[in-house]
């Protein structure tokens, strides 16, 4: 008789300021199969992200305090190949895309985003486009 261990479930660090997007994320994530713990604030987003081992973060671009781009610079600073995903209800400067794995519109996130946490989790990195006035 041949056993497997069970694949471990990816855990995803959902940050927003808006709990009904929180709670959307989180059913949706959940549904899908994935662990989900979730951040009220970009302070509470960046300590857990110091604490505890995710393999992704769903990050808010428009927050009070931080932005979206601030935290997803300070989490490639402390976790470098942590996958981050930037969401928005509009589109986002360059330097911002230029600094997360990938970008989904809100409007767009119901098709969009489950694939792009797939992705991501499984270890895909899309190569990016080169950016007009963004220096690595």
């Amino acid at each position: 008789m041949i056993t497997t261990d069970p694949v471990p479930q990816k855990l995803i660090l959902c940050i927003d300021d808006d709990p009904a997007i929180l709670s959307y994320e989180k059913a949706l994530l959940e549904r899908s199969g994935y662990s989900v713990i979730t951040a009220a604030s970009a302070q509470e987003g960046l300590a857990l992200v110091t604490t505890c081992n995710f393999d992704a973060v769903l990050l808010d671009y428009e927050m009070p305090g931080m932005n979206g781009c601030d935290v997803a610079f300070e989490i490639k600073r402390v976790r470098p190949d942590l996958a981050v995903i930037l969401l928005s209800g509009s589109e986002v400067p360059k330097y911002a895309s230029a600094l997360v794995d990938a970008f989904v519109l809100k409007l767009e996130a119901s098709r969009a985003l489950l694939p792009a946490i797939a992705g991501l989790c499984s270890g895909i990195r899309y190569p990016k486009q080169k950016q007009e006035g963004f220096q690595p």
